[in-house]
């Protein structure tokens, strides 16, 4: 029988004496900000249980892999930036973000067919490069359809990058690779769970979604590549998600983005030594000196031209920049921009999430932007594929609703992320309005300036509300409001 050694109580309070000071060094050494109640329950956890809270906390509390360093951009002066709010852009400009810029097209899919055939088309098109990121890779129809296309075109030549997150694609135990490994696709598995805990930290899961071709052509959104998010599991429909489809610089910054990734699932600890701004810069500048051997991938690459002599940019412009957020950057990128955006918000702010689970500034934020008369929509669904996450949302619905925030459920699953700021800002892509997005996971969303987009997503918004119940402001009963409390103490987890 194996006997553990017996402290007494003083070797025990040093122990967790100890833990304490691991905590306070790694947070304040590192500079790394913490939220009060994620604090509150890290030393609370390494306080009450040390042994198992202390290696706990090493492994899984660290949430940046950066120091503060990310360089202010210069604030967006050129004849396109007229047609963005100041706000919004001066903000990403400082917090280290390329600004925004025309595209030649711009295209959204809220019906999972018509998204499923144009990530096809996308890969298909691919000449040159085809750069994959993707939290879950089905092993089922879509994931071996989408698998068998990308060996395609690593067969054709194609330079082709699959970066899957490993805790996310669990389920389809690597039920693809050896069709892809044959045919020439380089896989890396974002941050895998048995690694070296210098390479990273297990919980900082790889949330983002994108596929860019040649560095011209992206795809992505909020949907994953498995059945669920297009075709529907069998007996089932499809969930109800949002992608779109984009030509020019907003390509060019996904893939910057990417190669950023593709160094950490190396297992180098950072993006890069070259700020994201700078990588996105350069990734044009190649782009536009590389001369295609096809007429329709120059014609691609072309944005509308700038303004001359002044005179000002057309208002139908698709401008546009991508917004990524994460443990990569030292500010927490979008909880920023939601946050000013809710205070600058004039008449409408429309929101769209699967999981809703904000942390204390955010839901203010939003309480404050409802008690000035902007009209505040939120669109959740009755029932997410997170019960825990369902849970944990109660105390801030019903604070939302009895503020007059109009709360609706969905009967289906909603796995759409969407904002929409009056006519000036819309947002769609990975992140969830729940603190695990904004704080801990890799995310990256786009922002839209021009008034197709904000209308098209604001329309979607509404259509898709009109579905939804009305959620209710009545209180719980004491069991299911303390589990609704347990369960919100760790919500930044979830």
């Amino acid at each position: 029988m194996i006997r553990l050694p017996a402290l007494s109580p003083l070797e025990h309070a040093a122990f967790v004496a100890a833990g304490l000071l691991v905590y306070v060094i790694t947070t304040r050494a590192r500079q790394q900000r913490r939220h009060p109640y994620a604090a509150l329950a890290w030393v609370l956890g390494i306080a009450a249980f040390p042994y198992l809270g202390v290696p706990i906390f090493l492994l899984f509390g660290t949430r940046k892999t950066v120091r503060p360093s990310t360089p202010r951009q210069p604030v967006p002066a050129g004849p396109w930036a007229a047609l963005a709010p100041a706000w919004a852009t001066r903000l990403l400009a400082a917090l280290g973000v390329p600004e925004a810029r025309p595209q030649a097209a711009l295209r959204f899919h809220a019906d999972g067919a018509q998204a499923l055939a144009e990530l096809r088309a996308l890969i298909a098109s691919a000449q040159r490069t085809l750069d994959v990121c993707t939290y879950v890779l089905g092993d089922d129809e879509v994931g071996a359809a989408v698998a068998g296309e990308l060996a395609a075109r690593a067969r054709a030549g194609v330079r082709v990058r699959l970066l899957v997150d490993s805790i996310g694609s669990l389920r389809s135990r690597r039920s693809h690779d050896a069709l892809l490994r044959a045919a020439g696709v380089r896989v890396r598995r974002f941050m895998p769970a048995l690694r070296n805990p210098r390479r990273g930290r297990t919980n900082l899961r790889n949330h983002r979604k994108l596929v860019v071709a040649d560095g011209l052509r992206l795809w992505g959104g909020g949907r994953n590549l498995a059945n669920e998010y297009f075709i529907g599991r069998v007996g089932e429909a499809p969930w109800i998600d949002l992608s779109f489809s984009a030509e020019g610089a907003l390509a060019t910054q996904a893939m910057a983005l990417f190669e950023g990734d593709w160094r950490i699932a190396l297992g180098l600890r950072h993006a890069s030594r070259i700020p994201y701004a700078e990588r996105a810069m350069r990734h044009e500048q190649v782009l536009h000196a590389y001369q295609p051997a096809h007429a329709s991938a120059a014609a691609l690459a072309a944005t509308p031209p700038a303004p001359a002599n002044g005179a000002a940019p057309p208002a139908d412009a698709a401008l546009a920049q991508w917004v990524p957020s994460g443990p990569d950057f030292h500010e927490d990128v979008l909880h920023a921009l939601l946050i000013s955006a809710a205070f600058h918000a004039q008449r409408r702010l429309l929101l769209a999430t699967p999981y809703f689970v904000p942390d204390e500034g955010l839901i203010e934020s939003l309480l404050l932007a409802a008690k000035r008369g902007v009209q505040v929509t939120l669109l959740l669904p009755r029932h997410s594929n997170h019960r825990l996450a369902d849970w944990a949302r109660g105390r801030a619905v019903r604070e939302l609703v009895d503020n007059g925030v109009d709360v609706r459920l969905l009967p289906a699953m909603l796995h759409a992320k969407a904002v929409v700021v009056d006519d000036v800002l819309a947002l769609c892509g990975s992140a969830n309005l729940d603190s695990r997005s904004l704080f801990i996971n890799y995310e990256a969303m786009a922002a839209f300036y021009s008034r197709a987009e904000i209308d098209w997503l604001a329309g979607w918004i509404t259509r898709t509300a009109a579905d939804g119940e009305p959620a209710s402001a009545r209180p719980p009963g004491l069991a299911r409001d303390v589990l609704e409390g347990v369960v919100g103490a760790i919500a930044f987890q979830l």
